[in-house]
């Protein structure tokens, strides 16, 4: 599992008109916290999921009374919204266009998608927000720093 995670001070996103709609639909809206976006592919299991859960609640990307980012988002009381977005796993070695090889299938990215989902809320404690998995989506990001981490949970850095 691949993830940009930024720190924000507000996130949204919206699905695109579905025919009866007049304007895009807003599915997922924070404050203050994490718009991480998440990239799947076919190897990926529960410990991937654990691993990558884990290590997103307890980051410490957030400023202290000192203004030092030693507070993670559990401490900071932020939320989450997650996004999947499968050109995180885009090849680009070769030519100009990206392939997408390494990116899981839909039936196998759906159940891993939602159990990531589950553990999220799970290890941070209460619900987070979420896109909608393979809709076309517009995000809207305020990034807070600029504060943006990678997290690749096969190169475990």
């Amino acid at each position: 599992m691949r993830t940009v995670i930024q720190r924000v001070v507000e996130s949204s996103v919206a699905v695109a008109p579905q025919e009866g709609m007049e304007r895009s639909e807003v599915i997922g809206k924070i404050g203050k916290g994490m718009m991480v976006l998440v990239g799947i592919e076919a190897a990926d299991d529960d410990t991937d999921i654990a691993w990558l859960s884990k290590k997103i609640v307890n980051l410490r990307i957030f400023d202290d009374a000192q203004g030092v980012m030693n507070l993670s988002i559990k401490d900071a009381g932020g939320d989450i919204l997650l996004i999947s977005q499968f050109t995180l796993q885009a090849a680009t070695a070769k030519g100009n266009r990206p392939s997408y090889i390494k990116a899981a299938p839909p039936a196998i990215a759906i159940p891993i998608y939602e159990k990531f989902i589950k553990q999220l809320e799970n290890d941070l404690g209460k619900k987070i927000q979420t896109g909608r998995f393979g809709a076309d989506m517009k995000v809207n990001i305020v990034n807070d720093g600029p504060v943006t981490i990678l997290i690749d949970s096969k190169n475990r850095e």
